[in-house]
Formats: C-alpha cells, structure tokens, sequence
C-alpha cells in the first residue's frame, strides 16, 4: 500500500488517468490553520508548461476534506481534466523502454492507468505544504543544480541542451540540491530509522529518481578522515564544515541537512527505441506518443521539499 508515516502518516490515491489523485493523511493537528491558498506557491512550482515540461495542462486546484476534529484525518484531492488514457493502449503489448509497463502487467494484469506517473508527485506536494507548516520555523529549500549534464548557472546552456532534446524527441535528467535548515538536535534512530535512510525512502517513492548522497556523498570515499571529518567549533554542535550532511550516527547533528539526488531522464520519448513486442513475439521499432516532459527535473524541487518535510513532521510530532 501507498502509505508512508506513523505520526504523521499519508496515503496516496488515484491515477494520472483516472477522474482524480489525491492523498489521505493523519496526524494533522487539529488546531493547524490551513487554507486552499496555503498550496498555491509550491503547486505552481511543480506545475508542467515551461519549456521541457509536459503540454498536459491540468487546474490542479486542491479540494480539501477536513475531518481532524472529528476522525482525525485530512484528504486533499485534486481533479484529473485533461487526461487521454488512449494515448496509453499499446503499452500492455509494446512495453516503453525504462518504464514500469512491463513491471505492472506482470504484477497488476494492467497499466494501473498510471499509477507510476508524474502526476502522482502532486498530492505529494500538497502533503509537503501540510507538513512544512507542522514543522516550522524548520526551511526546506530544494533547486536544481545541473540538467542534462549542464550545471544550472550556465543558463545559456542549459536551455540549448534542453531545445535539442525537445527537438530530437528525447530527454534529459537533472540533480536536484535540497538543504534544510533550523533541524534540532537529535531526529532520527541509529539504524534502520536512521534520519539518512528515511529521507532516501521517501525520496525514492518520486518518480524518476535514480541516486541519492549526503554531504560529502560519494566523494567521501576518496577523501581521508582528516578532510571529511566536521570539527565541532561551538557547544551547539555547529561544525566548521558539514561534510556528513547534518547527520551523524543517523540522527541530525544541528547543522544543516544536505543532500542531493539524481533525476532520471523522462522514460516516455518520441524518439525511435528498440523494444519486444509481445503480441508478435518479436523486437519492433517503437516511438512513444502523449504528452511528457521532456525533463521532469525540473519541477522535481518542490517534490523533494515535500517528501522530505514529511519525513520531518513524522519524527518531530
């Protein structure tokens, strides 16, 4: 089941291509303000129609359920306007390259009209706005820092790199930075709840998300103790560098959490590939037509900022 959280815990439902996504959460306190305009700001920033994103336009207006007073809960849905499930037909026969057709015929008898999309990082996000409001004055900011290979500040190139993948049908992948800040000491277990491995296990429920690293990350293999060890300069914890990210024997140290993660290059190109036919039993060419973007990094950000505030609203509550 689609459920994260124990404290504060959410279910996702719906489909890309079904009437509605939406998703169900608990452990909101009650006395909490919330209002359809809380959503707004972050809504906009995962929302498709900048150049490289999806042509799929939707309202993605929130409808909100709340029932903390009386059952505890808080469902926040949003319609599905412009969706077009026949662009999807031939995948049960003809599975997309990198995608989860294959994967979902094999356990579910169908495409589950699409579960695995993109589309199901926007309750995400609406969960995120609950949750950074539960945990604030804690700030959690995500941004892109490189797509398709480019670093982000090289704007004049990014944007070449992007139009030639839109151009030529195909796409591109990104890393994603996210930082938060005002954490307290002590968040997270030793182990297996290790504040490192519940936020990788909320990050990796996003679509698309190949890697994941923490302060030094895999640099610090090639690093000695002397360089990626952090000297404590303060009685707060603080440290002169943070090469552990924030964390130190899985709990958060005081400083700031730092992490970065890999996005994938969008599955879903127009772009020939080679793939089984299954209805003839043999290779065919194949080109993926629908809208998709063209590199879904780019509205990643606020999604990362979401899964991560819940991770933290779950441990603080």
């Amino acid at each position: 089941m689609d459920i994260f959280g124990h404290k504060f815990s959410l279910e996702i439902f719906g489909a890309s291509h079904a009437p509605c996504v939406g998703v169900f959460l608990r452990g909101v306190p009650a006395s909490l303000p919330l209002s359809a305009e809380d959503f707004t700001a972050d809504i906009l920033r995962r929302k498709s129609g900048a150049p490289g994103t999806t042509p799929r336009i939707e309202d993605d207006i929130p409808e909100i359920d709340d029932r903390r007073e009386s059952e505890g809960s808080l469902t926040i849905s949003f319609a599905n306007r412009n969706y077009r499930p026949g662009d999807y037909s031939s995948f049960t026969s003809i599975p997309r390259p990198g995608h989860a057709d294959f994967v979902a015929m094999k356990r579910y008898g169908s495409l589950c009209d699409g579960r695995f999309s993109g589309r199901m990082t926007l309750p995400l996000v609406a969960a995120g706005v609950v949750a950074k409001k539960i945990i604030s004055p804690v700030v959690i900011e995500a941004r892109l820092t490189e797509t398709g290979g480019v670093p982000a500040a090289q704007r004049a190139e990014v944007e070449r790199v992007l139009s030639e993948a839109v151009r030529e049908g195909d796409s591109i992948g990104g890393i994603v930075e996210c930082r938060c800040t005002g954490v307290p000491v002590g968040l997270g277990e030793p182990f297996f709840d290790s504040l490192e491995s519940l936020i990788s296990h909320a990050v990796f429920s996003i679509p698309g998300i190949r890697g994941i690293e923490f302060g030094d990350g895999m640099a610090a293999a090639r690093m000695k103790g002397s360089e990626h060890n952090d000297p404590i300069v303060d009685s707060a914890g603080h440290t002169s560098r943070n090469g552990a990210g924030g964390i130190n024997g899985g709990l958060s140290n005081g400083n700031p959490i730092v992490f970065r993660v890999a996005v994938k290059p969008t599955s879903s190109i127009r772009k020939p590939q080679r793939t089984f036919d299954f209805d003839h039993g043999c290779l065919t060419d194949f080109s993926v037509p629908g809208r998709h973007d063209a590199c879904f990094a780019l509205r990643v950000p606020p999604v990362v900022e979401a899964v991560t505030a819940c991770v933290l609203a779950d441990l603080m509550l």
